[in-house]
């Protein structure tokens, strides 16, 4: 397999569990501590090596551009008041070396077109897929730990955790056989089953390497109810095609599309990264 050096972040979706916060503030913009959402997942693409960050976005989008922009008004102030380390927050939110694309998603149809959107962007190469609304932290990137399994099997790799029995139903959940590197040749995948009917507790989370064979794949789905195109049936489709790995990364995963993830995510980060106390006493 060749180098992955593009990763797609889909970052159309309207956040409605956050209102009102997110009426007029993509999710992906609320911040945890000083930084927001969509920066941890795209600092966990550039240090696992990816140089090319597509966004596909949707109306209301326009602060996620304006963040990753260079912005000299508030650089000129900040290095006039001689606060060189906000200076420095703000002038290098990304790497000299890393570029940024958008496109759009006119219509909210699912994550698998939100994929499909970024064809175009993506071409003939594997790729890498990362949701904001799952933050991960760990040592290593899990997004490079996970690049490091599909260069070494030339295979797509999904992102595992295991879940609850009684959460199966919040995730895409696989079956497969167990290899001796600590990786799984899914067999099967299913959206969201009841715990009476899930084939096991291992879940999807939000990171993804795709190869480019997912575009044909999803482009040839029928839409589900709501005309939603979505990537765990692309997914299904691409494993009679092509090997898909499953991996259990190392890290701690913070589900921020919840409210209780997003608390969590904070107090817990805020300790580790900014020395805060657990608890403030007034």
């Amino acid at each position: 397999m060749q180098t992955i050096r593009k990763a797609v972040f889909p970052v159309a979706g309207l956040g409605t569990r956050f209102l009102p916060a997110t009426k007029a503030m993509p999710k992906e913009m609320l911040p945890i501590i000083d930084k927001p959402l969509i920066q941890y997942a795209v600092e966990e693409a550039i240090a696992a090596g990816i140089t090319e960050l597509i966004f596909v976005t949707g109306r209301n989008k326009h602060p996620i551009e304006d963040h990753f922009d260079r912005a000299p008004e508030l650089e000129r102030a900040l290095e006039q008041r001689h606060k060189t380390v906000l200076l420095h927050a703000v002038r290098d939110v990304l790497p000299p070396q890393v570029e940024c694309v958008y496109t759009r998603q006119a219509s909210p149809l699912g994550l698998g077109h939100a994929v499909l959107c970024a064809r175009s962007l993506v071409g003939d190469e594997p790729f890498a897929v990362l949701l904001a609304d799952d933050l991960i932290d760990g040592q290593r990137p899990a997004i490079g730990q996970m690049l490091e399994v599909a260069q070494k099997h030339d295979a797509s790799v999904l992102a595992l955790q295991e879940v609850p029995l009684a959460h199966t139903d919040r995730y895409g959940i696989v079956r497969g056989r167990r290899q001796r590197d600590d990786t799984m040749l899914l067999q099967g995948i299913v959206e969201k089953p009841s715990p009476e009917t899930a084939p096991t507790t291992l879940g999807v989370v939000g990171r993804y390497v795709l190869e480019p064979e997912i575009f044909a794949c999803l482009e040839n789905l029928v839409p589900s109810v709501g005309g939603e195109i979505q990537l765990t049936d692309g997914i299904a489709a691409l494993m009679k095609k092509r090997r898909v790995l499953g991996y259990q990364y190392e890290g701690t995963r913070y589900d921020c599309g919840s409210k209780e993830g997003f608390y969590q995510a904070t107090v817990e980060l805020g300790r580790k990264y900014h020395q805060f106390e657990a608890e403030i006493v007034a």
